[in-house]
């Protein structure tokens, strides 16, 4: 090859060690970009020009120099769907963790809450009062005192059960702009998808569009169970709980139902859901009929890390939050309409975080406070049987006191169920607490109803739940409720730590091969520098040697 075209191999190395240095310095200068995947440069050799053949395997031929092949993305597919998957399930954990860590603290178990327990069994509870009572039942003071702490035991109840209701309110708030959100990357992925493939249809490599749309799998990873897969062409069709979320040029849009009762949100695909009733604008009418072989998550399913059902943050506040208030009548499996049916705690109630507790906790303020009006009836009971004239625990109409009473509806008729929501102090005893005397017609103390209003405290026969077998007291019940929290919380704090540790590897693991290294990076750039300075010196030497032959055979 002649002395000018060796020219033209020394400007291919100065324009490859120029790219390659602009690549590093793009490297460089996204260290901390969120998302941004490592690039790196390819190189290889120009074609060759061929002078001469001799034989089959000898010919004569002259390199043309490098050329700048295309930049790399550094990335392992294997790690980043592992990665993606643990996320998810690392998400799932902290949203359990996290709704235990909040209805200890609405319990008051955090030294921040209502604390409940103080109202039911502290020095100035309830037991307490009872207690005190019992000493002297004829006491005014003890009265007043035993009504006093019956309002505050169940003021600072209805505060726990309200403040339960209130954080499933905001989880619930949070299953609306999770689906949107879902929705919003679904759709962004769906333009990534035509903008990498018009832009790799020519020579360029649409690399910054590829580390969004990588972020954008990765946060996706986070809220549920996602698979994807590339085409040949650059599309990627993109799956959430085994249903098409994005699929080439189309993007199925995940909606809401509300239910009209409790308010709640449920996901649901809109391209599987049947209508049959549409409005005068056209849009569908939205009922739990037409969603029922659309939702997105099946939470009948048994959480499991082999089945791979316990990932996504949005699957676990929806089985956090539940789909309804629950109540105690659900933990002896009767329904919602008030009817038994056989597992319904299990199917309805026992996977739900929030709901269990609902339950559980009403469970206990409606068997105190039921027991309390039980042993006042039973005490005008035996008064009576003894003197059929006699006004001892009963009102002017002659009907027994009862110290809770439920609250009427708009109507002024009684709510049912004795749930914590629907029970109140009786108003006429709160302002004379003294109607309860205690003090029989023969004017000695009422020393039975007394020992049953103690043994009704210190009776071990109730079970916090249908799981549990132990038998226990009234105070002794509100310590298993805690204690069963707690438990479950060590439990998740465990599974989310053990969580934390594989995820943070793979993460790890990857960001070895997608993150920047600086010291790395500026070894390359010293490299291709060093490149460029050789071919610097190459074209200098040729031109020198160019200028030496026109110098010596120009005369």
């Amino acid at each position: 090859m002649s002395l000018m075209g060796s020219l033209y191999t020394g400007v291919s190395g100065l324009q490859t060690s120029s790219n390659a240095l602009n690549t590093t310095a793009h490297n460089m200068s996204n260290l901390d970009t969120k998302g941004y995947t490592r690039q790196q440069v390819q190189q290889g050799t120009r074609n060759y020009v061929t002078h001469a053949r001799y034989t089959n395997k000898n010919w004569i031929q002259t390199g043309l120099g490098v050329k700048y092949t295309r930049t790399r993305q550094e990335r392992d597919a294997i790690l980043d769907r592992n990665y993606r998957r643990e996320s998810g399930r690392q998400a799932f954990y902290d949203i359990s963790a996290a709704t235990l860590e909040e209805i200890e603290y609405i319990l008051g178990e955090s030294n921040e809450g209502h604390e409940f327990s103080e109202a039911l069994s502290g020095e100035q509870g309830l037991w307490a009062a009872v207690q005190e009572l019992s000493n002297d039942p004829t006491a005014s003071v003890n009265q007043n005192l035993f009504v006093t702490k019956a309002y505050e035991f169940i003021t600072k109840a209805q505060k726990v059960y309200n403040s339960l209701c209130e954080y499933q309110d905001n989880m619930n708030n949070k299953v609306k702009t999770d689906v949107n959100l879902i929705n919003k990357y679904a759709q962004e992925i769906e333009a990534l998808n035509r903008a990498i493939v018009r832009v790799e249809g020519g020579p360029e490599h649409a690399n910054d569009l590829r580390d969004r749309r990588n972020y954008l799998l990765d946060e996706l990873g986070k809220l549920g169970n996602i698979a994807y897969s590339e085409d040949i062409s650059g599309y990627v069709s993109v799956r959430f709980e085994q249903v098409d979320l994005v699929k080439g040029s189309l993007v199925n849009e995940m909606c809401i139902y509300q239910d009209t009762q409790t308010g709640f949100y449920t996901p649901y695909w809109k391209m599987l859901a049947k209508f049959d009733k549409f409005d005068a604008d056209g849009n569908p009418i939205v009922s739990e009929e037409n969603i029922e072989g659309a939702k997105v998550f099946d939470l009948t399913q048994e959480i499991s890390s082999l089945y791979n059902t316990d990932i996504g943050s949005l699957k676990s506040i929806l089985l956090a939050r539940g789909d309804h208030r629950a109540t105690h009548g659900e933990l002896d499996n009767i329904n919602t309409d008030g009817k038994y049916e056989e597992n319904w705690y299990h199917a309805h109630v026992e996977q739900s975080l929030v709901m269990n507790v609902q339950a559980e906790f009403d469970k206990l303020v409606h068997i105190i406070t039921t027991k309390i009006n039980s042993v006042l009836a039973d005490g005008a009971k035996r008064a009576t049987e003894l003197n059929p004239d006699s006004t001892y625990l009963r009102d002017e109409n002659g009907d027994p006191y009862q110290l809770f009473k439920l609250m009427v509806d708009e109507e002024g008729r009684p709510e049912t169920g004795w749930t914590v929501g629907n029970i109140m102090i009786n108003e006429e005893l709160r302002q004379n607490p003294s109607l309860l005397s205690f003090r029989l017609d023969e004017h000695s103390e009422d020393k039975e109803t007394m020992e049953a209003l103690k043994k009704a405290f210190e009776e071990t026969i109730y079970t916090l739940n249908p799981n549990v077998a132990t038998p226990v007291c009234f105070y002794d019940y509100y310590k298993s409720l805690v204690s069963q929290l707690a438990n479950n919380g060590a439990v998740f704090r465990a599974v989310q730590e053990n969580q934390d540790v594989a995820t943070d590897a793979l993460l790890y693991a990857r960001e070895q091969i997608v993150g920047v290294s600086s010291d790395e990076e500026l070894t390359n750039m010293i490299m291709y520098q060093n490149a460029y300075n050789a071919s610097s010196r190459y074209i200098n030497v040729i031109s020198e040697m160019l200028d030496h032959l026109l110098s010596t055979l120009g005369r």
